[in-house]
C-alpha cells in the first residue's frame, strides 16, 4: 500500500473548535500529517497555545478568532482562509456547547444557545466552505457528532437534538454533494476526557461509565485524531455518508 494516501502534505483544513478537547487533538495531528491548519474558536489563548504547539514541531497553522453561531465569524473565516492559503480542503466542525440539565427543566434560550451553535452554525459554515470545495471538485468535511446521536444519554436534550441532526445532515450532504468529489462523515466519539466532559467524569456517572466501557478507560482527544486524519486523506476517498463511532466498545457492551 502506499502510504502517502494517508498524508495531507498540500492540503489546507479548517478545525473548529480547535482549542482544547478533540478539536486540539485533531488539528495537531493533521498538521503531524501535512496538512496546514486552520485554528478556529472562540477563546484566541486557547487557539494561540494549540498553535504554539504545531509551529514547535515545524507545522504551520492560522489562528482564527471565531464564533461560529455568528454569520459575520463565519463568513470572516473563510474569508480569511482564503486570503492567506487561496483553499480548503477539510473541514472538521468539532466547535459545539452543552447545557446539562433535566428536559423537564429545561430552559428555551439554552436550547436556542446549543442548536444555533451545534447544528445552526455547522451547517452554514459547511455550506460556506462547501461552495469552494465545489468550484475546486474536492473536499473531506468530517463533522464530530456523539453517541448520543445514536443513542440515549441523560440530561443533554438540546445536545441530543443537535448531534442527531448533523448524523441525518451527514447522509444528506453526502448524496447532495458526491457528484462534487466531497466526502462528508462523521464521527461519533464516546466518552473523550475534555473540559466538556469533566463534570460528568467527576461526577457519580463517571464511574459507571468507566466501568461500563469495555477498553477499562475514557478515551483521550488523541483516540479521535487518527480517525479524522483518515478520514481527511486520500485513503478514505470512497468512504461517505457514514457514522463512525469510537467509544472504546461503549456500543458494543450492551
Amino acid at each position: 500500500m502506499n502510504l502517502e494516501r494517508f498524508s495531507l502534505k498540500g492540503k489546507v483544513a479548517i478545525v473548529t473548535g480547535a482549542g482544547t478537547g478533540i478539536g486540539k487533538g485533531i488539528a495537531t495531528a493533521m498538521a503531524e500529517s501535512g496538512a496546514r491548519v486552520v485554528l478556529a474558536g472562540r477563546t484566541r489563548s486557547r487557539l494561540d497555545d494549540t498553535s504554539d504547539e504545531i509551529r514547535d514541531f515545524g507545522g504551520e497553522a492560522l489562528v482564527v478568532e471565531a464564533d461560529i453561531s455568528s454569520r459575520e465569524d463565519r463568513e470572516a473565516l473563510v474569508a480569511s482562509v482564503l486570503d492567506a492559503w487561496q483553499q480548503i480542503d477539510i473541514l472538521v466542525n468539532n466547535a459545539g456547547v452543552n447545557v446539562r440539565t433535566p428536559p423537564e427543566d429545561y430552559r428555551e434560550e439554552d436550547w436556542d444557545q446549543v442548536l444555533s451553535t451545534n447544528l445552526k452554525g455547522t451547517f452554514f459554515l459547511t455550506q460556506l466552505a462547501a461552495r469552494h470545495m465545489i468550484e475546486r471538485k474536492y473536499g473531506k468535511i468530517i463533522h464530530i457528532s456523539s453517541l448520543s446521536a445514536i443513542t440515549g444519554i441523560p440530561l443533554i436534550p438540546a445536545y441530543t437534538a443537535a448531534k442527531g441532526g448533523l448524523a441525518s445532515m451527514t447522509y444528506q450532504l453526502a448524496i447532495d454533494w458526491a457528484r462534487y468529489n466531497i466526502n462528508v462523515n462523521s464521527i461519533c466519539p464516546g466518552y473523550i476526557r475534555t473540559p466538556l466532559t469533566r463534570p460528568v467524569e467527576e461526577s457519580e456517572r463517571g464511574a459507571y461509565i468507566l466501568n461500563r466501557v469495555p477498553v477499562g478507560r475514557w478515551g483521550e482527544p488523541e483516540d479521535i485524531a487518527g480517525t479524522a486524519v483518515f478520514l481527511a486523506a486520500p485513503a478514505s476517498d470512497f468512504l461517505t455518508g457514514q457514522l463512525i463511532v469510537v467509544d472504546g466498545g461503549w456500543m458494543a457492551g450492551g
